[in-house]
């Protein structure tokens, strides 16, 4: 039995697991720092990376105990090497590179959107490749063909904001609080999704990105209006997205005959209102839908311990002197995508 201890530092979550090569979670630990960058709103790099430099070694002390494993059990060591806060990632990245070093393990450097690519098939182990992924995160949001471990073609990506930033915007706007995800998504069970009119930016058009920029304004002239409810106005923007993410989505299996599966992941992938829709759009084109569970769709360390199991068994190792990376788009090659805010 192979087992791979992961770990994760990119954002705003510290975390380790140990998952084996079949798929089974050993154990899992995770420290959360929402308390300490709720007073500003978001993210604050440094408060992030220093909270990884505390809690990630008794994470992984705390992760072996529960599995009743020692470091010599270890198989295989995987670290995420980004994209992300780069004090986080190298937090991580060392870490990992000295367990590997002292315990002579492989090393696998993990992309974090891959760990999120490939973790439906740590959710679902019947879902085989290739599959049309929506990836949808606070930094990210994308639609990918994901044919392999490594091998990815990128088919959209935003040319503004991502979705979940347009979500944690949106909540600072309203005064919802953070994290804004799940405090929008709260609001908008309370509301009217047709009552304020908000633009669907490039929905119906022929160019396959996506755009939310224009909404987060749109959303900020309608709370500086006082016309609407804090309750209208989530609602409204929920309802927005979901329309953009279901016309670009749609668009692109619309010209895919290959694909096993629907999928969706990333941490906006937790709201259910777009996991319903997506459902019905998957239903729509005769494919099954797949879509991790509410825990492994946010930043995690099963994902990055999935992601170095499914690398490791393509023969994908890396070195001590792979670095870490604040960017790292899964398909290098993709044609750039105007804007100059492109998420890669």
């Amino acid at each position: 039995m192979t087992i791979i201890l992961g770990l994760e530092s990119s954002c705003d979550e510290t975390a380790a697991a140990l998952v084996t090569a079949e798929g089974k979670i050993l154990a899992h630990r995770l420290a959360t720092q929402e308390e300490a960058h709720r007073p500003y709103g978001g993210v604050v790099p440094e408060i992030a990376a220093r909270a990884h430099v505390e809690a990630l070694a008794p994470l992984i002390e705390a992760a072996l105990k529960d599995a009743d494993l020692t470091l010599s059990d270890v198989d295989v060591i995987a670290a995420t090497a980004g994209p992300g806060l780069i004090g986080g990632v190298m937090v991580g990245l060392v870490t990992g590179k000295a367990l590997a070093h002292a315990a002579n393990k492989p090393l696998i450097a993990v992309n974090h959107l891959e760990g999120h690519a490939l973790s439906p098939r740590l959710a679902d182990p019947s879902l085989q490749f290739p599959y049309l992924l929506l990836l949808v995160s606070g930094g990210h949001c994308q639609l990918l063909h994901v044919r392999g471990p490594g091998d990815y073609a990128r088919l959209a990506t935003t040319i503004d904001d991502a979705s979940g930033e347009a979500f944690d915007k949106t909540a600072k706007l309203l005064g919802l609080g953070y994290p804004g995800g799940p405090a929008v998504e709260k609001a908008a069970a309370l509301g009217n999704a047709k009552a304020v009119p908000l633009p669907r930016p490039l929905v119906g058009t022929a160019e396959p990105h996506f755009s939310f920029a224009g909404l987060k304004s749109a959303v900020m002239r309608a709370a500086q209006s006082g016309q609407y409810s804090v309750e209208d106005i989530a609602a409204s923007f929920q309802q927005a997205v979901i329309d953009c993410l279901i016309d670009r989505t749609g668009r692109q299996l619309a010209g895919l005959q290959d694909i096993t599966a629907l999928v969706v992941a990333g941490g906006v992938a937790a709201n259910q209102s777009i996991r319903a829709a997506l459902e019905a759009l998957a239903a729509k084109h005769d494919l099954p839908f797949v879509a991790p569970p509410l825990w492994l769709c946010t930043d995690n360390a099963a994902m990055i311990a999935w992601a170095g199991a499914e690398r490791y068994a393509a023969g994908l190792i890396d070195d001590l002197t792979v670095p870490a990376r604040p960017r790292w788009p899964l398909d290098p090659s993709a044609e750039k995508a105007r804007g100059a805010g492109v998420k890669a």
